[in-house]
């Protein structure tokens, strides 16, 4: 990479189901390499499977990129001089280059059915042979063409890899071989005229001009195949000459030491989304997956990963996803908010569908005064709804396993204690922590003893926000009311 050649990456995902956390991976690095490098991020969507591919998920596709923050030089919405960036949008340039590449020689058409594919690959097995593809139609004459042409059989295309073996330096993994036994030739195009992944991925690289090819440790096989025909493209004069250089990322692991799938629950952006994580957050714990701002940080913003990020210190194991240290990274980006900002964020749930209180119910000014304690205990913002529900609802949530926790032998007294002491407070959360604190003496308890009875009344749950901060915005008849409904409730 020099100066004289601008980097350009490029993300490409394909709009098949809800987007999923390895995605969203590849997407930051690449994002953050064009952006450290001062390059340009390439948005291409690959579109070419009909059965699959949805403009729902095409739409969630947009919508992802737009809420995790990541801009894109070129692509959907932005277009740019390489358009269009979808590929069901550019068939006639693949059929074109690929009856290019047949003409050069470097494809031919394959007659082969499926059946004697398999039969000769199972032959091979047998014999401890490589199974890959024979190369039965790499050179077939004009009368054998016309032979299986009058038999009716359907053909692909296939690309025709060179004799040798393909040898590149990956940005993570260092120098790779491929012999040629292991990477034999490949389907290109299908029998019904439809092109193949193998084909327009390259293609388009080459068209785009793309320098980086940053992806997962799953398309490392598919590396030397592209690079073969990434020089075949450039001897028929398709695209600029570039040959990227790839830098394959780890695998994310997942329960059970398994490679993390798109169908395993936890990868699925949506629910991160659903749950409230912030895009800050939630980043910063992917871009732990594989990379490191230094060896005792964990905590960054985008902005510090952007200044550091280089390739060659991603790491080639393994990397786990690990859900608690997620939820503890954004849990820090939550307590770093700008208070007003905070409170913004929580609104989505503070309404239907997540708020279990009438709308009416809801009170901006108990949610601002509420909010600052909120924030430096919450994980996800969606934490927001059960620890404030007490403010909202009529009457507070009935949990019987937090009542039964904390309504003990005595509790009617204490409760009777600390009413008649709350009632006499000056109603500030210093002012009441004293009232149970007394009333808790008088019944030989301490102050947490004390007040799991007051808080279960109140609340309705053992743990929450600060009790007496909560008491304070909850106000005192408010309170006065719940305790003695609770003291009504333990007189059964």
């Amino acid at each position: 990479m020099t100066d004289a050649t601008p980097v350009r990456v490029r993300f490409c995902p394909s709009p098949t189901g809800n987007p999923h956390v390895g995605l969203v991976r590849t997407a930051l690095f690449n994002w953050a390499f064009a952006r450290h490098h001062g390059g340009k991020l390439i948005f291409r969507i690959e579109d070419t499977d009909a059965a699959r591919d949805s403009e729902e998920s095409y739409a969630q596709l947009l919508d992802a990129m737009r809420w995790l923050g990541f801009d894109w030089d070129e692509g959907p919405e932005v277009e740019g001089p390489h358009a269009p960036y979808r590929q069901s949008q550019r068939m006639d340039i693949y059929r074109d280059v690929a009856a290019r590449l047949q003409k050069a020689g470097h494809a031919y058409r394959c007659y082969c059915t499926t059946e004697e594919l398999e039969q000769r690959r199972e032959a091979a097995r047998a014999a401890g042979r490589p199974s890959g593809y024979d190369g039965k139609c790499r050179n077939l004459s004009e009368v054998e063409i016309a032979a299986y042409e009058g038999e009716g059989r359907s053909h692909i295309i296939r690309f025709r890899m060179p004799d040798e073996p393909i040898t590149f330096t990956d940005l993570v993994r260092g120098d790779l071989t491929f012999a040629p036994e292991n990477v034999t030739d490949y389907g290109i195009v299908r029998a019904n005229g439809a092109p193949l992944y193998t084909l327009v991925n390259p293609v388009d690289d080459a068209l785009m001009e793309i320098t980086h090819v940053l992806r997962g440790e799953d398309l490392l096989s598919s590396t030397p195949r592209q690079i073969a025909l990434y020089r075949a493209l450039a001897e028929i004069g398709v695209g600029n000459g570039t040959e990227p250089e790839f830098g394959h990322l780890p695998y994310v692991m997942g329960e059970g030491n398994k490679k993390l799938s798109k169908r395993d629950p936890q990868s699925s952006l949506n629910l991160y989304r659903e749950r409230g994580f912030l895009p800050a957050g939630l980043l910063n714990y992917l871009s732990l997956l594989g990379w490191s701002l230094s060896e005792d940080r964990d905590i960054f913003s985008i902005e510090e990963m952007v200044a550091a990020f280089d390739i060659a210190d991603v790491n080639a194991n393994p990397a786990r996803f690990d859900l608690k240290k997620c939820e503890a990274i954004n849990a820090h980006h939550l307590r770093e908010m700008a208070p007003a900002d905070f409170a913004a964020a929580c609104e989505p749930w503070l309404k239907a569908p997540y708020a279990p209180w009438p709308p009416e119910n809801f009170d901006p000014a108990a949610f601002e005064a509420i909010a600052p304690h909120a924030q430096t205990r919450l994980t996800v913002l969606s934490d927001i709804t059960a620890n404030v529900d007490f403010l909202f609802l009529d009457h507070p949530v009935e949990d019987e396993a937090s009542w039964n926790k904390a309504m003990k032998e005595g509790s009617d007294a204490l409760l009777r204690t600390a009413r008649a002491k709350l009632e006499a407070a000056e109603w500030n959360a210093d002012a009441l922590k004293e009232a149970v604190l007394a009333a808790g003496e008088e019944h030989g308890l301490k102050l947490g003893k004390a007040q799991a009875p007051v808080r279960v009344a109140v609340t309705g749950r053992t743990v929450g926000l600060p009790l007496f901060e909560s008491l304070e915005v909850l106000g005192r008849e408010r309170t006065l009311a719940r305790v003695d409904a609770a003291l009504a409730k333990l007189a059964g």
